[in-house]
């Protein structure tokens, strides 16, 4: 599980394709403090497994399926990613529960400065827009950030200074595609709502009478 929060910003150093699948080689420096074989790393929202690394850097595969859903298909050598570890157990949960499994892409329809903030425009699909609402939390390229407006076909987000200084937002450009990963709650409420209740023992009943 991750939090959103991104910890530093890396750099494609290495890129090797096959046929549907890719081997990712990054560079950074403040992740590699305590890295392990194994270890979960968001790279730009997309959770990934290290499968060796050294000092300067770690290596990832990425399957078919993953390059299907993200952007991480567009990379090249030298594109700037966030970075960000695993949450360890005694940690903070700064920003809101991210898994790292996205839920698709979308496209930066808009750049507009206000004051000491910028304004970031998503135009996606109505797959991602349904879990999407005012004031909720989704991860933009790992990012998390707070949804300030939710229009027809896109949403918009206000970004600060500090959330820009240590990402790679504002190196984005209208026409970029982003990862997004919605609020997993409410995914799992309209699963959870959306069962045969007919099939179900619990009723109404059965809850008033145990207290429920």
């Amino acid at each position: 599980m991750f939090t959103g929060i991104i910890e530093e910003i890396g750099h494609i150093q290495g890129l090797r394709k096959g046929g549907k699948s890719s081997v990712l080689s990054i560079g950074a420096e403040e992740i590699m403090q305590d890295i392990r074989l194994g270890d979960s790393i968001a790279v730009n929202g997309v959770c990934l497994t290290v499968t060796s690394f050294s000092q300067s850097g770690f290596t990832a595969d990425v399957m078919h399926e993953t390059l299907d859903r993200s952007s991480l298909g567009s990379l090249h050598i030298g594109s700037p990613v966030n970075l960000e570890r695993a949450l360890p157990a005694n940690g903070r949960l700064g920003g809101h529960i991210v898994s790292g499994h996205i839920d698709g892409t979308g496209t930066i329809s808009a750049i507009q400065k206000d004051d000491n903030a910028v304004w970031y425009t998503i135009k996606t699909n109505d797959r991602i827009l349904r879990y999407v609402i005012e004031k909720g939390s989704i991860a933009i390229d790992g990012i998390s950030l707070t949804v300030a407006k939710v229009q027809k076909d896109s949403f918009s987000v206000s970004v600060i200074p500090h959330t820009a200084k240590n990402t790679i937002l504002p190196q984005k450009r209208i026409g970029d595609t982003v990862n997004l990963e919605n609020d997993c709650i409410g995914k799992y409420v309209e699963r959870l709502m959306g069962f045969d209740k007919s099939k179900s023992n619990i009723t109404n009943e059965f809850l008033t009478k145990y207290g429920f």
